[in-house]
């Protein structure tokens, strides 16, 4: 069978109509065809195909918050703590109150945001010996550290509203603007247009 195939290739190679130097570089070019294409062939059963590693870069995310904290505590100063922090733990972190401090209005447990201050009054004590605080008859009302006396002190501001504003601050957190304190139920614009050049946050 294979003498056969070879004297067929034999016959076909002779019926060429080729000189003898075409026919030796068709042959020269069919080798080197074949030459290459087995090199491809090897070259690609051999290699394994290695997908690269996929890098991953864990970041590590620290949420903190920063917090302001005066007044009487032993500590006053700027503090940072873990998010959802809340007051009890700024108090602390700025070493505690101090002997006679005031948190009547201030809600421990609330939870802290980003940039607020906490402010704790200081008590002081009477010549009867009844601590008391101290309420502010001039100048601008502090939204944010303003007792109910001091909103009482306002036009228009009542005891209801007064503790009302107390009340909403205590709950919801400092306000961030005097025109926050429309939210408060019963202020509305014309009630806060009597005393808002008095406030301050």
């Amino acid at each position: 069978m294979e003498n056969q195939y070879l004297e067929k290739a034999h016959n076909w190679w002779s019926d060429l109509h080729y000189s003898s130097t075409q026919k030796r570089a068709l042959a020269v070019v069919a080798l080197l065809v074949l030459l290459i294409s087995g090199l491809f062939v090897a070259r690609g059963a051999s290699q394994e195909v290695v997908a690269a590693p996929v890098a991953l870069e864990v970041q590590e995310i620290t949420q903190e918050i920063i917090v302001d904290v005066a007044g009487a505590v032993i500590t006053p100063g700027v503090y940072s703590l873990p998010i959802n922090s809340r007051v009890v733990e700024a108090i602390k972190a700025a070493g505690g109150l101090k002997k006679g401090a005031d948190t009547s209005d201030i809600n421990q447990a609330r939870i802290l945001k980003d940039g607020e201050q906490i402010y704790v009054f200081a008590a002081t004590t009477s010549s009867g010996g009844v601590a008391k605080r101290v309420v502010r008859k001039n100048g601008p009302v502090m939204i944010n550290r303003a007792t109910v006396k001091e909103f009482e002190a306002l036009d228009g501001i009542g005891p209801v509203l007064a503790n009302r504003i107390v009340a909403y601050r205590k709950i919801n957190g400092p306000f961030t603007a005097i025109e926050d304190v429309m939210k408060v139920s019963g202020i509305g614009a014309g009630t806060f247009a009597k005393f808002k050049e008095k406030l301050r946050v």
